[in-house]
């Protein structure tokens, strides 16, 4: 559906510019066949011969790839998934291959969506507070069986006061 509008959206910029390119030729053309007598002259200034100056050359920037069909459902169901709930990163990439997506489309999907794993490991001990009862070390040891990183797990305990 997002690409559909892209496309109509473009070819509808393009007949514009077509329109109005017409528009401006035929109203140069109307311009140059009127009687000399009505044609004012420019200051000598103005028709002073400019030198071409070097330019940077134009750098294009590489158009994104095309995405995969599974690698775009894989980053919708990625999205979902973080709407409701909190994971790592691992976690997040078991869940999609669990869903039945590649290994390959889950991992692009996650590094695709790059949310804030700190974020993720903070809503995460939350959650698990709101549960139940951890010491420090048993909730960092919880997260890290999760999938969080160590830092992130430290991190997480730390951001709900421990």
């Amino acid at each position: 559906m997002k690409k559909a509008l892209i496309i109509l959206s473009a070819i509808a910029m393009l007949m514009l510019l077509v329109a109005c390119g017409e528009v401006a030729t035929s109203s140069n053309e109307s311009e140059s066949a009127a009687p000399a007598s009505e044609t004012v002259e420019e200051p000598a200034e103005s028709k002073a011969v400019e030198q071409p100056t070097e330019s940077e050359p134009v750098v294009e920037e590489p158009a994104e790839p095309e995405l995969t069909m599974g690698q775009q459902q894989a980053i919708g169901k990625g999205e979902d998934y973080l709407d409701f709930a909190s994971f790592s990163r691992q976690g997040l990439i078991d869940q999609l291959v669990f869903e039945g997506f590649s290994t390959e489309d889950a991992t692009f999907a996650v590094d695709h969506i790059a949310p804030d794993w700190d974020a993720q490991a903070a809503q995460k001990a939350q959650d698990y507070l709101d549960m139940s009862s951890f010491s420090r070390q048993g909730l960092i040891d919880q997260l890290i069986f999760e999938g969080f990183t160590q830092a992130e797990a430290e991190y997480g305990v730390q951001a709900v006061g421990y």
